[in-house]
């Protein structure tokens, strides 16, 4: 949880010490998930460097459900098959802009999943730019969580199902 409680401390994020206890609890639960898969980097030394994480979305998922704007139908529906949820993606300072976020990011998608899904804060300007060169595009905006500032749901498509 270092990682993330280095990277989400940087503005536009963030993040208190309680917010990093209540992601530290999130982790617990997703980690329990059999469909579960994270990536990490380190440097040759083994110091941590990036962080990625996240799973399939089940048919009963909440995601869709926290929209502001609305989607088609068609878009929403899931399978526990059909979309990756990309969770987090976070890389320390000294190590961006040196493909370790692709990395990281191409390292999950190695599954069945047809697309992968995630939210962005509009104000993360770089992760949109990364995200965006990376096939991914705005579909509606929501409020993640509870308190959640407003995010962008960005989805990319993988391949043919």
């Amino acid at each position: 949880m270092g990682v993330y409680a280095e990277v989400f401390a940087e503005p536009p994020y963030l993040k208190t010490a309680a917010d990093v206890a209540a992601n530290r609890c999130r982790f617990r639960s997703q980690t329990r998930k059999p469909t579960f898969r994270a990536a990490l980097a380190t440097t040759a030394e083994g110091e941590p460097v990036g962080i990625a994480y996240g799973f399939p979305l089940s048919p009963a998922t909440g995601w869709w459900a926290r929209l502001t704007t609305p989607v088609p139908e068609e878009m929403s529906r899931e399978t526990g098959s059909r979309t990756f949820g990309l969770i987090e993606l976070a890389v320390r300072a000294p190590w961006r802009r040196q493909g370790n976020a692709r990395c990281l990011h191409d390292a999950l998608l190695d599954g069945p999943e047809e697309r992968v899904l995630l939210n962005a804060r509009p104000d993360a300007l770089p992760a949109r730019a990364a995200y965006r060169s990376w096939g991914y595009r705005v579909v509606a905006q929501a409020h993640p969580w509870d308190g959640a500032a407003l995010h962008d749901v960005m989805l990319r498509e993988l391949h043919s199902a």
